[in-house]
C-alpha cells in the first residue's frame, strides 16, 4: 500500500513552518554557544530545545491544523511502525555491541550522563526529549524541506546532520560524551529520515528513537559493570 502523501500547505504557512524550524535551530545553537562560556553551561540551550520544539509543533498543530503536514497524523501509520521496531532493533543490537567494545579496550564510563539521570533525576524527561528530537528534526523541519522542493536524500542527509551537531549544542556533559551521543545520533537520523520519507508519518521515528535511549540506559548504566 503507497502512503498517504500529505496535504499540501499554502505557500505563506510553509515559509513560517520552514523559517520556523530553522529559528529555532539556530537560537538553540546560539544559546547553547553562549551557555558554553559561561557559569549557567548548555542548560538554558537544552530547555528551549524541550520546550521549543514540543511548543511550536504543537502550536502549529492546534492553530493551524497542520498534524499532518508535519506529519504527526496521516501517512502509512502501521508501516510506519513496524519498520521502526525494525529499524530500532537493528540499531539497538549495534550499540551494544559498539558499548561492549568500547569498555572492553578500556573506554571511560560516561560519568557525566550517569550524574544527570540519577542525581538529578532527569531520567523521566527522556521520553519528553525524544518526542521534541522528533518533532523537530524528522516533523516540522524535515516535512517544510520536503515540501519547499529539497531533495529528498538531502533532506535526510541534513536533517541528522543537524541532530547529531545539535548534540554538541545541547549536551551538559563533557565533549566526549557528547562525540558519543552524536555518533549513536547519526544512524538515527538516518534511519529515522528515511522512513519518514516512506511513510509520511513520524511516529515509526519517534519508536526507533525510544528503542535507542533504551540501550544507551544500558550503555550507561548496565554495560560499565559487566566483567570484560
Amino acid at each position: 500500500m503507497k502512503p498517504v502523501k500529505a496535504q499540501s500547505s499554502g505557500p505563506d504557512t510553509l515559509s513560517e513552518r520552514f523559517n520556523q524550524s530553522f529559528g529555532l535551530m539556530a537560537l538553540i545553537w546560539t544559546v547553547g554557544l553562549v551557555g558554553h562560556f559561561t557559569p549557567l553551561g548548555e542548560w538554558p540551550a537544552l530547555f528551549i530545545y524541550l520546550l521549543g520544539s514540543l511548543g511550536l509543533v504543537l502550536y502549529r498543530g492546534k492553530s493551524k491544523g497542520e498534524w499532518q503536514e508535519m506529519y504527526l497524523a496521516g501517512g502509512d501509520l502501521r508501516k510506519s511502525l513496524l519498520w521502526g521496531g525494525v529499524a530500532g532493533g537493528i540499531l539497538f543490537l549495534m550499540d551494544v555491541f559498539n558499548t561492549v567494545m568500547y569498555y572492553k579496550n578500556g573506554g571511560a564510563p560516561m560519568v557525566g550522563m550517569q550524574f544527570i539521570l540519577v542525581n538529578m533525576s532527569l531520567l523521566y524527561l527522556f521520553p519528553l526529549l525524544v518526542l521534541a528530537e522528533e518533532f523537530l528534526w524528522r516533523g516540522i523541519m524535515f516535512s517544510a524541506m520536503i515540501e519547499r522542493g529539497f531533495n529528498r536524500h538531502l533532506t535526510v542527509f541534513l536533517t541528522a546532520l543537524f541532530y547529531v551537531v545539535n548534540h554538541f549544542a545541547v549536551a551538559p556533559v563533557g565533549m566526549k560524551e557528547r562525540a558519543l551521543m552524536a555518533m549513536m545520533a547519526f544512524p538515527i537520523g538516518i534511519f529515522g529520515g528515511y522512513l519518514v520519507l516512506r511513510t509520511r508519518n513520524v511516529w515509526g521515528s519517534v519508536l526507533v528513537h525510544m528503542i535507542t535511549m533504551v540501550s544507551m540506559i544500558l550503555d550507561v548504566f548496565l554495560i560499565p559493570n559487566l566483567k570484560f
